[in-house]
């Protein structure tokens, strides 16, 4: 598929650009996408790929609200890394304030950063993991709080690292020795901090010497299945086909389908697991034919607080991402529009969630609750 060369937005250019080749490994594994640099953070910009490999350099909480609102750092657990380091360039220059003036600080970037995007719960637990230690260390001197915050940020980040990687080591098992799989959007290392969710399954199948063959879903409208997923399957060298949206239904009909994989942006306590729009309607699809749909959920992405998926926030984007391509317009000038960028699966609709601590199958209530009894 052809993708128009996009222009650098406006805001980009406050940023330092570092455009060169990226040294890969034969598996695309190696890939970092959010990278802690001294005193800043190095983001891939994702709104280039595959055309252009650049790299944004990050160094005030504003630019990192405007990457994550741009989606130039997307996928839920990569969200939660971003703030993370984030919150930490927030507030490392703050200077000469007792710990009232520091708090008040610390709940605006709070605020501020968890703006940014509303459906990932992973942004939100990754602030709240912060505010929870800056708490706990009250009665230490500022300077300290701030390091400690930095070293979470560090840790948050390698954590997702070494979870995603058990998710694909125990999902990999659910996958046949043969099989075609059905992905959608992205959920690799451009979504995580390395491996992904949903692909880490299919990357360690592949790493395992299984023959797997991946149909790639677009992702309408941003394409992160044709810009993202099936750059970084490229680059690992799995079989591959790129599919239009609505040709999923014609592929589970001819059989062409064995299971599907996608991942997670929330997770409420009843197992309804909000996802890229268009999850539902693959799951009820997968459901008509017979096709075992899993969902790849680190426990960062479970919201025990929201009871079904009827409570989740739903975000809706910009008009502009249904009614032009790569700034073509492709629609009529004034005409309304309505571009939620999730839909909820229902838990009916899921075979088995894959996390860290194993594959967690029905009943949801009982079995999700009990992960973190």
């Amino acid at each position: 598929m052809h993708t128009p060369r996009q222009h650098i937005p406006e805001t980009v250019t406050a940023l330092t650009l570092i455009e060169f080749n990226l040294v890969m490994s034969e598996t695309t594994t190696a890939i970092q996408s959010i990278e802690w640099r001294e005193d800043h953070v190095r983001i891939i910009d994702q709104t280039f790929l595959p055309g252009r490999t650049v790299y944004c350099d990050i160094r005030d909480v504003g630019q990192m609200w405007d990457a994550i609102k741009k989606l130039k750092v997307r996928g839920a657990p990569a969200i939660g890394i971003a703030a993370a380091y984030a919150f930490y360039l927030g507030i490392k220059d703050i200077q000469d304030v007792s710990y009232a003036g520091f708090k008040i600080e610390v709940d605006r970037i709070s605020n501020y950063l968890s703006s940014s995007r509303p459906t990932a719960i992973n942004l939100k637990w990754a602030l709240d993991r912060i505010a929870s230690t800056i708490h706990a260390l009250r009665e230490k001197p500022i300077d300290e709080i701030k390091e400690s915050v930095l070293r979470l940020a560090k840790t948050i980040h390698e954590e997702d690292k070494r979870i995603c990687k058990k998710i694909g080591l125990e999902g990999q098992k659910l996958i046949p020795k043969e099989a075609n799989i059905l992905t959608h959007c992205n959920t690799g290392s451009l979504a995580t901090g390395q491996y992904g969710t949903a692909l880490s399954m299919i990357f360690h199948a592949h790493e395992a010497g299984k023959k797997i063959h991946v149909w790639v879903d677009e992702t309408r409208p941003l394409m992160q299945g044709s810009r993202l997923t099936a750059w970084e399957l490229d680059k690992a060298g799995i079989p591959m086909k790129l599919v239009i949206d609505s040709a999923a239904g014609h592929l589970m009909k001819s059989g062409k389908v064995d299971l599907i994989v996608v991942g997670t942006d929330r997770v409420a306590a009843n197992g309804d697991t909000a996802n890229k729009i268009g999850t539902y309607t693959l799951s009820v699809l997968a459901g008509a034919h017979g096709i075992p749909f899993y969902v790849a959920a680190p426990l960062s992405s479970i919201d025990m607080a929201v009871a079904t998926g009827d409570d989740i926030p739903i975000e809706e984007r910009d008009s502009s991402e249904i009614t032009t391509i790569g700034g073509t317009k492709i629609a009529p000038k004034r005409i309304d529009t309505f571009n939620p960028a999730f839909d909820v699966t229902p838990a009916e609709n899921i075979t088995a969630f894959i996390t860290e601590k194993g594959v967690i199958k029905p009943p949801f209530t009982e079995n999700l609750k009990k992960l973190f009894s």
